[in-house]
């Protein structure tokens, strides 16, 4: 029994193998068959159907192999990029929709190219503890599709990204700074919590950004500073958690950011910020 067991079990990672190494084969090439660009077309139409994802690409590939310089061929150019962007080989589907641009920067499927590489970097952010190159990579290029395409389909979708990835950013910013400021080197936790507020006003973390920045100037003395942070923290989110705290921590030191006229308020806000 145990022979005729392992007999098995060999066979069957045998027979694994060579499933393997077929797949691996496909993968790489398919034999030259000519056929009409439509019939092509369809055919890696119905792969990408499928989720058959790499071999759509082949077949995508294949159009533009055999018929380079039919419309058919640049559709196919461009979801050849969206099936390596569905495989997750975000690499591939970036550098096939920067190669389609490049060569039809006028397409009509241009900012659907735009789209993908901007999806393909979005897709790979990381959290905030990590580097945010990717995430950087990503703001630029929704910001590009908002830029070149503000009316298109993907405009939309574009903003409500872009919006996520300024907060991961901003996010970035604030544990840079309060790590900073843990350590008591306030000069670099100021500079990253006036980032916060000077790229990333909108996002969720500017409220608590400016909080940062009373603490940091109180514990630099920089006390009329610190009173008309809290006073534009106030005037902006009056219901803030971070206001309430802010006008605790103010009052215990004799300030009242009420007290801030709002001229000298947007005077002191504009050569701060």
């Amino acid at each position: 029994m145990k022979t005729t067991a392992k007999t098995a079990l060999l066979m069957a990672a045998g027979a694994m193998a060579l499933t393997a190494c077929a797949n691996n084969s496909r993968s790489r090439t398919l034999a030259y068959v000519e056929r009409p660009v439509e019939v092509l077309y369809n055919n890696a139409a119905d792969e990408l159907d499928k989720r058959d994802y790499s071999t759509a690409v082949l077949l995508f590939a294949e159009v533009e192999r055999q018929h380079p310089y039919s419309e058919w061929a640049r559709r196919a150019a461009v979801m050849s990029a969206y099936a390596s962007y569905k495989q997750r080989r975000y690499d591939e589907a970036i550098a096939s929709a920067q190669n389609f641009i490049s060569l039809n920067p006028g397409n009509e499927n241009a900012a659907y190219a735009y789209y993908i590489i901007a999806m393909s970097y979005f897709e790979q952010i990381m959290d905030v503890g990590r580097d945010q190159r990717t995430t950087e990579l990503a703001q630029a290029a929704l910001t590009d599709i908002l830029l070149r395409y503000p009316e298109s389909e993907f405009a939309r979708d574009a903003s409500l990204k872009l919006d996520m990835v300024n907060d991961q950013l901003a996010g970035k910013e604030m544990a840079v700074g309060r790590w900073y400021l843990r350590r008591d080197q306030t000069l670099p936790a100021i500079n990253r919590f006036r980032r916060v507020i000077t790229d990333f006003e909108t996002t969720s973390h500017a409220p608590e950004a400016l909080h940062r920045l009373v603490e940091a100037y109180l514990t630099l003395g920089l006390r009329s500073e610190a009173q008309a942070v809290g006073a534009v923290l106030g005037y902006n989110h009056p219901e803030s958690q971070w206001y309430r705290d802010t006008y605790r921590l103010l009052t215990k030191e004799g300030l009242n950011p009420d007290d801030v006229p709002e001229k000298k308020r947007r005077s002191i806000f504009s050569r701060l910020f």
